[in-house]
């Protein structure tokens, strides 16, 4: 089974690829720049995919540059589907890595994929137009759509806030900026994450979308406290309103009854096990 994975470098595609590996596929991972259509086309010819799992993009909410989000997930995207749709025997399905940011904020929780988008950042509108230019190509590409609620693990950049945290306490530092600590997350673990999307490669149904979620949600304190508990340091944390976004999604939490009518239920570590799993290999690593 040959597999074709972008952005099989960044945190989720080095999780992902061990995972398929370990699974059977032959995986393959793209290495030309998604805005280069030339070099792009060549290398989906000479790897003639029978899946496809399209991760690379800009996940970062605070990235500096607006444009790049529509550079890299919209038109980047859009250049892969043609590319794929040039192929003589199209896959036989395509994963195409959305969010849960595209749902906004909104009173219905937890929420379900019937629940209308209402993006309120550029990640998330970038990540909907997405959704919506693929499916022009659904008539010629089994393509389907993954929204996964935040997670996180070993890899993560510190951008992030769980990595940032675990990355804190690691070095046993006495203080933390943080933005709003009120916010509630799931903050699933990647093999999860892993796991679904490997069932759903199997199982999902070309222009559908599945959350990708546990609808377990917890705030930014309850994270910090659990920390606290594992290693015995405590943080000083000081709020930095440049880190306090006004358009701040609340609570973010998944149904994941869409997912598990499809792929059955998948164990979930629980959070103390992810954040356990994540101080063991910054200890490891860091210098």
């Amino acid at each position: 089974m040959k597999l074709l994975v972008t952005g099989a470098d960044g945190f989720t595609g080095r999780h992902f690829t061990a995972y398929a590996r370990a699974r059977g596929y032959e995986v393959s991972a793209l290495q030309a720049d998604l805005k280069d259509r030339d070099a792009l086309h060549q290398q989906v010819a000479q790897a003639a995919p029978e899946f496809v799992v399209h991760l690379a993009a800009i996940s970062f909410v605070g990235h500096a540059d607006a444009r790049a989000f529509y550079d890299v997930n919209v038109i980047g995207t859009l250049n892969l589907l043609d590319a794929l749709a040039a192929l003589a025997q199209p896959p036989r399905n395509i994963l195409l890595a959305s969010s849960a940011n595209v749902y906004g904020n909104c009173d219905q929780s937890p929420i379900s994929e019937e629940q209308a988008p209402a993006p309120v950042n550029h990640y998330a509108v970038s990540k909907l137009a997405m959704e919506y230019m693929a499916r022009t190509y659904l008539d010629r590409l089994p393509s389907f759509f993954v929204r996964p609620f935040n997670y996180t693990g070993p890899g993560q950049a510190e951008s992030f806030v769980i990595p940032k945290l675990v990355a804190h306490f690691t070095r046993r530092t006495e203080t933390v900026e943080l933005g709003n600590l009120d916010v509630e997350r799931e903050f699933n673990d990647v093999r999860f994450v892993c796991e679904a999307y490997l069932h759903l490669l199997e199982k999902a149904k070309p222009g559908e979308v599945y959350n990708v979620c546990s609808s377990q949600p917890v705030s930014l304190k309850s994270v910090l406290e659990l920390l606290s508990q594992i290693t015995g340091h405590r943080l000083q944390v000081k709020v930095n309103p440049a880190l306090v976004r006004s358009n701040e999604i609340r609570r973010l939490c998944g149904n994941p009854a869409k997912l598990t009518s499809v792929v059955g239920k998948i164990p979930s570590p629980v959070l103390q096990d992810t954040l356990r799993w994540m101080l063991e290999h910054a200890s490891a690593t860091c210098p």
